[in-house]
């Protein structure tokens, strides 16, 4: 592993509590001074490879975790809550913000968690007559963007569900389709599988202990929700210990954050982690064949190869995220530098937007971030129909990429001139937190620039970004 200057210090601060040793047995074990310990762990030098050898040798530790993307996502989400207008005054150096979220990473999700509480107060104040129809007038938190949050900083990968529901799909006999597995499962507990033209989905009667799945969807879907409701039944225990953990503020978030968990474990039972890993990496991560493979939809490949993040046995890191037509994102995880708004729409340069445009084509970007990092870009439209004439239709793109470093294990960079630097397209994270001056398609100004108006001319924008 080439190391580039990598600060851990608050990484090596968890492994020595995990591990129960004090600073000076903690430097021993890793061959070094007690002072020069205590510099990295408080950042104040990097990782020498010294180290990160015998972090791996003395501790088994998968080094691969130093360079995670969770200090990056912690600075992108702090820039994005600076960028509000009540902190125009309030302009930290960005040198400043990665220190934080390195050193003090606790403090940088205090923060945060405030801000958030700030916007939601703001909101219901702008909205009275929501605010004045509760009765307890009380604050109460976003379950969704707690749960999206949950999943966000724990790399979207969830250890003990995908490793049950990856066991789950290597019992009994080995001719078994996953549905045939799931239904002798569900014989185990007294319920029977049955498929209707109704309007739900999938829909689980307790009292008569008959899972319902509809006719109308594509079988891709029946088998996902099958897992879905599986795990909802057989693996009730796990779910609760891992819900237990996470500590929601709501009911609402621990409710809703269930039902992610439940689909985490579908998406892991039918794609089941090594098999899922070797065959990627076989296809060169072509989500046409290993949709046919697993018998599963494309999205729903893209987003289980966003997941493989397991220490020691790590796929390529993917960003993944789905828009619907208004450009709001839906679904979102990074485990690359690029890191998504946590607030509004994606980048309308992004490639994302244009899927719409060309439905059932993929269409490739070669992407460049301010922050000067390449990417690959993978953009695809999804289309939910309603299932008969009349019934409503719902439409999504879906993008999946990874940094363009990994290009050469991806089918889709076959033919694209990566050494090129113009054929990178300029893109942000969002319009208000975006450093480009020059972006033809930006929406509102950057809250951290000043601008310049000059009455007299009119170019692209009415402004100039100073």
């Amino acid at each position: 592993m080439a190391l580039q200057k990598i600060y851990a210090g608050s990484k090596l601060r968890e492994l020595r509590g995990q591990v129960a040793l004090t600073q000076k047995d903690f430097a021993a074990k890793l061959g070094v001074s007690l002072p020069y310990l205590n510099q990295m762990e408080n950042n104040k030098r990097p990782l020498s490879t010294t180290v990160v050898l015998a972090l791996a040798q003395e501790f088994g530790f998968d080094v691969t975790e130093l360079s995670s993307g969770d200090a990056e996502r912690l600075v992108t989400d702090m820039r994005e809550a600076l960028a509000d207008p009540v902190l125009d005054s309030v302009e930290p150096p960005l040198a400043d913000l990665r220190l934080t979220a390195s050193n003090a990473p606790a403090l940088a999700r205090a923060f945060l968690e405030l801000h958030r509480a700030y916007r939601q107060t703001h909101e219901r104040l702008a909205s009275l007559d929501e605010a004045l129809g509760r009765d307890d007038g009380q604050l109460q938190p976003s379950p969704w963007e707690d749960v999206r949050d949950f999943f966000h900083y724990c790399d979207n990968y969830i250890d003990a569900m995908d490793r049950a529901a990856e066991h789950f799909s290597s019992t009994g006999p080995k001719e078994a389709t996953i549905r045939e597995r799931a239904i002798a499962t569900f014989r185990q507990h007294n319920i029977s599988l049955k498929f209707a033209p109704v309007d739900a989905v999938r829909h689980f009667d307790p009292e008569t202990r008959v899972l319902t799945i509809s006719q109308h969807t594509a079988p891709a879907t029946q088998s996902f929700q099958i897992l879905v409701q599986l795990a909802l039944i057989a693996q009730e225990k796990l779910l609760e210990a891992t819900l237990d953990l996470a500590r929601f503020q709501t009911v609402e978030a621990r409710a809703i954050a269930k039902i992610g968990l439940a689909n985490y474990y579908a998406g892991a039972a039918l794609m089941p982690y090594g098999p899922f890993l070797d065959a990627a990496r076989e296809t060169r991560h072509d989500l046409e064949r290993l949709a046919m493979l697993f018998g599963a939809s494309i999205e729903q490949v893209a987003h289980r190869l966003s997941t493989l993040q397991r220490p020691g046995a790590k796929g390529v890191p993917f960003f993944f995220v789905r828009v619907d037509q208004a450009g709001s994102i839906t679904k979102r995880h990074s485990a690359t530098r690029l890191q998504f708004a946590r607030f509004g729409g994606a980048c309308p340069l992004w490639n994302v937007h244009r899927a719409f445009e060309t439905p059932g084509r993929f269409i490739r970007q070669l992407a460049e971030t301010p922050d000067g990092v390449r990417y690959i870009s993978l953009a695809h439209d999804v289309l939910k129909p309603g299932g008969s004439f009349g019934a409503p239709s719902r439409r999504f793109a879906i993008a999946l990429g990874c940094e363009v470093t990994h290009a050469g294990q991806l089918v889709y960079a076959d033919s694209l001139d990566i050494s090129n630097a113009s054929a990178y397209e300029p893109i942000g994270i969002s319009c208000r937190i975006c450093e480009r001056v020059n972006c033809h398609q930006r929406s509102v100004p950057p809250l951290e620039r000043r601008l310049r108006v000059d009455s007299n001319r009119r170019d692209v924008l009415p402004y100039e970004v100073g």
